[in-house]
């Protein structure tokens, strides 16, 4: 399985405020290991399962190079494709829920091939693309609550 970390946060803990949209609204520092030697490209998705009107995006990005180790804090791979958010952005948008605490799940997925998908597409676009090419799996998760 794959494993994916923060220094940031540690899984299920707190998400600094730092990485949220009462904060700079960066993206955290990422670690990445236990990619399967076969990879092709990585997909990276952030959302909120507790989100009031269903599951909510905060950042998409494929064809990231299986051999990264880490995606810095505030940015993004070189030759990674961004898609378009819930917020209707091609961008990271942190952490903001309306209400409570919200669980945020950085999930990254391995994959047996390189995506031929334009940038900006959407996540049912890109879950659609990724059908029948993964090979293994991983996620984070932190919490927030304003």
């Amino acid at each position: 399985m794959i494993k994916i970390q923060s220094v940031a946060f540690k899984n299920g803990e707190m998400i600094p405020v730092k990485y949220t949209c009462k904060g700079e609204d960066i993206n955290p520092p990422l670690i990445i290991e236990n990619v399967p030697p076969n990879a092709k490209s990585l997909v990276l998705i952030v959302d909120d399962p507790d989100a009031p009107m269903g599951t909510f995006t905060h950042w998409l990005l494929w064809n990231i190079d299986p051999k990264i180790k880490e995606i810095k804090e505030n940015s993004v791979p070189a030759d990674a494709i961004i898609g378009t958010n819930d917020f209707g952005k091609t961008a990271y948008g942190g952490p903001c829920p309306p209400s409570g605490v919200h669980r945020y799940y950085f999930k990254v997925y391995a994959l047996n091939t390189v995506l031929d998908l334009p940038a900006g597409a959407n996540r049912s676009q890109l879950e659609k693309a990724i059908e029948g090419y993964i090979l293994d799996y991983g996620e984070l998760m932190g919490k927030f609550s304003k």
